[in-house]
């Protein structure tokens, strides 16, 4: 019997189907909440037992327990990222979250060698899989993400704000204390010290205005504008891309919601067609 060019795809037909159903079983397992909510449990636990490794007296106890456990625990998220690979195939790696997920488990896998001996230390990094795992918390740093290009230039102009005023401390104060003020390097990271309140009046600039008495003229505007109004404008940009994020996901709610109403509406019609048809059957076969 001659098989035609016909007959291999309704030979295939059935494999393909069964592929399909079968990712489509992995990605049901993989986003079911009760295996959403074991996985963000053992990134816990696993944050956990990275923490006691760090005492000398745990380790010595049950040290080799705590490695015990960060094997199955690794052994376990390498199982759940198979599954959503599988279930999701190359749309798996077109989700930032998705390749930070694999990444951070990946670099785990890496045999910890004398050559690779710092990647031990870039297990905890394991622990953010938690922001991925947690909706609220991924839509947290969503927003920090929109927000970095508005971050960006308030870093730029605070950046402009310590240059002049690095160039002015050194010109001014440079000759009197030059372990502070000597050059352009040293003072820009004596203003950070000061824009960060720490020990700014009686380590920085008391000393400096027992020299120099009208020196405050320079570090109180210098505190008001790097310090309060910056920090302020950072706080705004972050605030305002939170704000968006969350009118973005209400709209992406509510157009949901309309689809899904427009979905049952239109089952509905077509239940009430269904009904008036079969309404219109069993009167004609009662007229018989």
């Amino acid at each position: 019997m001659r098989t035609t060019k016909h007959d291999k795809p309704e030979a295939l037909a059935p494999t393909e189907n069964a592929i399909s159903d079968l990712r489509r079983k992995l990605v049901a397992v993989a986003e079911s909440p009760r295996f959403q909510r074991s996985i963000i449990a053992l990134i816990v636990f696993n944050a956990i037992t990275l923490g006691l490794e760090t005492s000398d007296t745990v380790m010595a106890r049950s040290g080799d327990l705590l490695i015990a456990l960060d094997h199955v625990i690794l052994g376990i998220f390498t199982v759940e990222l198979l599954i959503r690979i599988a279930g999701h195939g190359g749309k798996f790696f077109r989700d930032p979250w998705s390749i930070f997920d694999f990444i951070v488990v990946g670099v785990a896998l890496v045999p910890a060698t004398e050559n690779f001996s710092v990647l031990r230390a870039l297990r905890v990094l394991r622990v953010l899989r938690l922001a991925s795992a947690v909706p609220r918390m991924r839509r947290v740093v969503e927003a920090l993400l929109s927000a970095l290009p508005g971050l960006g230039s308030v870093v730029a102009i605070l950046a402009l704000i310590f240059y002049v005023a690095g160039v002015m401390a050194t010109q001014i104060f440079g000759d009197s204390f030059p372990e502070w003020f000597g050059s352009l390097p040293r003072s820009v990271y004596s203003l950070f010290q000061i824009m960060t309140l720490e020990s700014w009046s009686m380590g920085i600039v008391r000393p400096v205005m027992d020299v120099y008495p009208y020196a405050w003229a320079f570090f109180v505007p210098f505190i008001l504008i790097a310090t309060f109004t910056m920090l302020n404008l950072f706080i705004a940009v972050v605030g305002n891309a939170m704000q968006s994020r969350y009118h973005e996901m209400e709209a992406e709610q509510a157009e949901a919601a309309h689809a899904e109403r427009v979905g049952l509406l239109e089952e509905i019609r077509a239940l009430r067609t269904e009904v008036k048809d079969l309404q219109d059957v069993m009167r004609g076969k009662q007229s018989e």
